[in-house]
């Protein structure tokens, strides 16, 4: 028996040794199995699983591109495109007053019928751009077209601008610069005998802007002498085109019954008596006009269609 114990305590030793000397562990390593041949491994199997479809990428692209290549959605689109970012960008202006990029201006937004008037210093004018030109629904209906000047003086471009105006639909009137030396009466048979008036054009206009050193009775006088030479032959008045100062100084209350056309610019509304018998407002003479290379006067007609339309020749 002592013998036995002895034997067991010696097997048994190891396992109770002190710890003052521990003994290192032993690190395990680690066998990657090798994967079977023709065989993915199963952490190959755990991500082809998971893995998320494609995003139909190629799909949305060809789509996108019907939709554009579309005239009734691409149209859809920029229009509605447009007219948020004209929204946008006219926050905190002027709503009566608006900036219009095409036309380069700032145009009043109560008038529906809009125009211009040109002369020699238009040069030659493309009259089928300028018709087709239009910006949020505003666009040329009318031309006051200078013809002649004083008693020898013919605008070298009337007679061109007066036939290719009129052949693209855009209603045409007919103006003569005014000159108070000269007299009244033979003015007006000059610029007669240089317009031939027809049904639907606008009355003929006469542009009266300086005293030409004259007292301003004397230039009355002669501008008397015009207007009823011009009506007598027409069966019309007359328009009278003048600068707001001019009207206010030297025309206000001798003129009353006849229609005018007044100059004032870069302002939201034209500034006279409400009494005032106008019917045309020159706001800018600075509009940028598609098919003519220089600066153009713009112009609003103060009523709707259909004064617009009883104001012409019948």
């Amino acid at each position: 028996m002592p013998i036995s114990f002895l034997i067991l305590v010696e097997v048994t030793a190891p396992e109770h040794q002190s710890p003052l000397k521990p003994k290192p562990p032993v690190k395990r390593k680690t066998v990657a199995k090798k994967p079977v041949s023709g065989k993915k491994p199963s952490n190959s199997k755990k991500v082809s699983l998971t893995r998320q479809p494609q995003f139909p990428w190629k799909i949305i692209a060809v789509f996108l591109l019907l939709i554009l290549l579309s005239p009734f959605y691409y149209g859809y689109i920029v229009k509605t495109f447009t007219s948020a970012w004209r929204w946008v960008r006219d926050i905190g202006e002027n709503p009566n007053y608006r900036t219009y990029r095409s036309f380069d201006i700032r145009i009043p937004t109560k008038y529906s019928i809009h125009g211009i008037d040109v002369s020699y210093a238009q040069g030659k004018i493309d009259w089928y751009k300028v018709r087709a030109m239009e910006d949020d629904d505003v666009r040329i209906r009318f031309a006051f077209i200078k013809a002649t000047e004083g008693l020898l003086t013919v605008d070298p471009y009337f007679k061109r601008n007066w036939r290719e105006a009129a052949k693209v639909g855009i209603i045409c009137g007919a103006y003569h610069y005014f000159r108070p030396k000269k007299n009244g009466t033979w003015q007006a048979r000059f610029f007669l005998q240089n317009v031939n008036l027809e049904k639907g054009d606008l009355p003929m206009v006469v542009d009266i802007e300086t005293l030409d050193g004259l007292p301003p009775e004397k230039m009355r006088r002669e501008l008397t002498g015009f207007l009823l030479s011009v009506e007598i032959k027409t069966h019309a008045k007359p328009i009278i085109y003048s600068g707001l100062s001019f009207y206010n100084d030297y025309l206000k209350g001798y003129f009353d019954e006849y229609p005018f056309w007044i100059a004032h610019y870069y302002q939201d509304h034209l500034n006279v008596n409400p009494t005032t018998n106008w019917w045309f407002w020159q706001h800018s003479d600075k509009a940028h006009i598609n098919g003519i290379n220089h600066a153009v006067d713009f112009d609003a007609f103060k009523g709707d269609s259909l004064s617009f339309q009883n104001l012409l020749v019948p």
